[in-house]
């Protein structure tokens, strides 16, 4: 061990003391002390091996440098593609679009502007986008673009695609992404207006009334602060919105109370579910008061002069006059209990409903197709078209509606809604009906406590 005298001569370490304070001379050899035993610690560490005496190997080896005259010759006879995409500008040409693209083929311009199928490419609107592949000369290797679909109210996709010297034009279905978007609103003017201020589009906004139609008069009843909250579908297609679908919530609060609607799918009826309250009954009335669209009453629900044994006698439907052949629609849902001829009713439709409810429809030109006693009728299915059949001066329909067999006036019958969900489907009802229920509450604010109606 190496003491502190043979570091630093004892007289020396005594001089540095000399003059100083008790505390500073402590201080001061405690640092030296430390000093010493640090550099005694280095003095007996081991030392490593001797580096000098370790082997060492040389490697060289000699490294081809890249023939970049054979990688820029093979690059050149390779066929250069390009993807391109743009899109379509108020005004656009389909030569303006197509230089936009670097598409410079005479050939495939042509046959855009004259095949019946790739010609939908010129009447896209203003936003649409449009991709292509062309070779480093511009010629078109493919074109695609999403056309609307009319009569589905969708999407197909287009594709011009080249095909040796020929070019060809297909239309698919396009392959759509489903979302769900929440949206809320404050009335300060009207219903459309905050629509618009929310970005809700237009065909989520009218249904916005037609669901709260019953409830609520838009034009008169709406007031100030009234809110709503909405959750529906959406569509896109490469991350570009398409368009909007079905509402599949809805929350209205009108002069402080809360009207709310939840759509249930249910494969067996005809529009593939319904519009339900948040316990489970059916918003949708199970007769429709009228079971044609377009019609005036000629003869109500009571006493009256017949028209043929000119006898006073009680009229135990309702007349409502049409032109010969317009379609008849069944009131609710049911099965055909009876079809065809019965004496001054001439040719006569019965339907059965649920609850010993029943419909009959009378002074038919002709039934419906294919229909016949037994078969399921959906509401508004058409079951037949007006005529002069049996005891009738003139066209229209005799309207009945029954309970029990016995008619009543379907003017003034209070018409119930349809029969509500049970067993399964009402559990299946209250999982989808909790999902919503938690949606609005992400959207309402947290000082709203709305007191629900009852519907």
């Amino acid at each position: 061990m190496i003491s502190i005298d043979k570091i630093l001569p004892l007289k020396t370490v005594s001089a540095l003391l000399v003059g100083t304070s008790r505390k500073t001379r402590i201080v001061s050899v405690s640092a030296l002390i430390l000093a010493a035993v640090a550099f005694g610690a280095a003095g007996v560490a081991p030392m490593a091996p001797d580096a000098a005496n370790l082997p060492v190997r040389s490697i060289s080896e000699t490294l081809a440098l890249p023939d970049l005259a054979a990688q820029i010759s093979a690059l050149e006879q390779q066929s250069q593609e390009f993807i391109r995409e743009e899109k379509i500008r108020p005004g656009d040409t389909l030569g303006a679009l197509l230089g936009r693209l670097g598409v410079d083929d005479g050939a495939a311009a042509s046959f855009i502007k004259s095949d019946s199928t790739a010609r939908a490419v010129m009447q896209l609107q203003a936003g649409k986008r449009v991709q292509v592949q062309t070779d480093a000369d511009g010629s078109l290797k493919w074109l695609t673009a999403s056309i609307p679909d009319s009569a589905s109210g969708s999407l197909k996709n287009l594709v011009v695609k080249r095909d040796g010297d020929y070019f060809k034009a297909i239309q698919t279905a396009a392959d759509m992404e489903k979302r769900v978007e929440m949206h809320s609103g404050v009335i300060r003017s009207s219903l459309f207006a905050a629509t618009d201020t929310a970005q809700l589009p237009d065909n989520v906004a009218k249904q916005i009334v037609d669901m709260f139609a019953t409830d609520l008069d838009f034009a008169s009843d709406l007031q100030r602060g009234d809110r709503f909250n909405v959750v529906y579908e959406t569509f896109y297609q490469n991350g570009e919105f398409v368009r909007a679908g079905r509402i599949l919530a809805g929350e209205f609060t009108n002069a402080g109370r809360t009207y709310r609607s939840v759509w249930f799918d249910d494969p067996a009826t005809r529009d593939g579910g319904g519009y339900y309250s948040f316990d489970g009954k059916s918003l949708k009335k199970a007769f429709l008061k009228s079971p044609l669209e377009f019609s005036r009453i000629s003869s109500g629900f009571s006493m009256r002069m017949h028209p043929i044994s000119g006898q006073w006698k009680r009229h135990e439907g309702v007349d409502f006059a049409a032109a010969s052949g317009t379609p008849i629609r069944a009131a609710g849902d049911g099965v055909v209990d009876f079809v065809g001829g019965q004496n001054g009713y001439g040719n006569v439709v019965v339907v059965k409903h649920w609850s010993n409810y029943s419909t009959a429809y009378a002074h038919m030109s002709h039934f419906g197709k294919n229909l016949r006693k037994g078969m399921k009728v959906a509401q508004g299915d058409v079951i037949g078209y007006v005529g002069t059949t049996g005891w009738s001066t003139g066209p229209h329909l005799h309207y009945e509606f029954r309970i029990n067999n016995r008619p009543h006036d379907p003017l003034a019958v209070d018409i119930p809604n349809a029969q509500p969900l049970a067993g399964n489907e009402r559990q299946r009802f209250q999982g989808v009906a909790s999902d919503m229920l938690h949606r609005f509450a992400l959207l309402s604010p947290a000082d709203v406590n709305p007191k629900l109606a009852s519907r």
